[in-house]
């Protein structure tokens, strides 16, 4: 599954993005088999199981030209280097505390051109940027209550966006039990958005989009 598979469900890519998202099962390949970033079952299926897995964040939001974006525990560059592409005008930062894996990333976007790309090797804990972000985005990298509390301080309280700031993660499974460990406001403002309503494949049917307001 290449290029085609995005186009069917985000059509509205332009020539540059096409390319630059074609671009990415070849680079993440040839990087893989140095650093090893991504599982070796799945850079097979890169597109549809880390690309198009990432852009099911924009089914849930539209990221305004000029906002800034924190991928907090970014890897290889999931989901902020196909979010990056797919919203050229947004600004996005990607932090991950394994140097080898932010090399990776830096190579990708140099490779791929991309300017509103900024990669950190650190931890989250340790940003001196309080307030400087309108969402923090995430994958598979940590319970919500523990994702909150490492993101509260960095997103801003001036809103742009349809939804206020907060974050917006995708998770798998059952995540009633990670709502309930969320303290009062994040508790009664999150939203489930199942991805299986926007990719209709059996990799999606337990993975969901969930949202936090700060």
């Amino acid at each position: 599954m290449g290029i085609e598979l995005l186009l069917k469900h985000f059509p509205q890519l332009d020539a540059k993005q096409q390319a630059q998202f074609a671009q990415l099962p070849e680079l993440y390949t040839e990087w893989n088999a140095k650093i090893n970033v991504i599982s070796r079952s799945d850079i097979d299926n890169l597109m549809e199981r880390h690309v198009l897995h990432s852009l099911a964040l924009a089914r849930v939001i539209s990221f305004k030209p000029g906002a800034k974006i924190l991928d907090l525990g970014c890897g290889g560059g999931f989901p902020g280097i196909p979010m990056a592409i797919f919203y050229p005008e947004t600004h996005f930062t990607l932090i991950d505390a394994t140097g080898k894996k932010i090399k990776v990333v830096q190579e990708v976007a140099q490779a791929l051109g991309l300017t509103n790309v900024t990669a950190i090797h650190g931890r989250v804990e340790e940003l001196k940027t309080p307030g400087a972000y309108d969402f923090v985005i995430s994958r598979a990298v940590a319970p919500l209550v523990k994702l909150m509390f490492w993101s509260h301080r960095l997103i801003s309280k001036k809103h742009q966006h349809a939804y206020p700031n907060g974050l917006i993660a995708l998770k798998g499974g059952d995540l009633r039990a990670e709502i309930r460990e969320l303290p009062g406001k994040g508790k009664d403002y999150t939203e489930i958005f199942p991805i299986r309503g926007y990719f209709k494949t059996e990799f999606f049917e337990e993975k969901s989009v969930v949202y936090v307001q700060a």
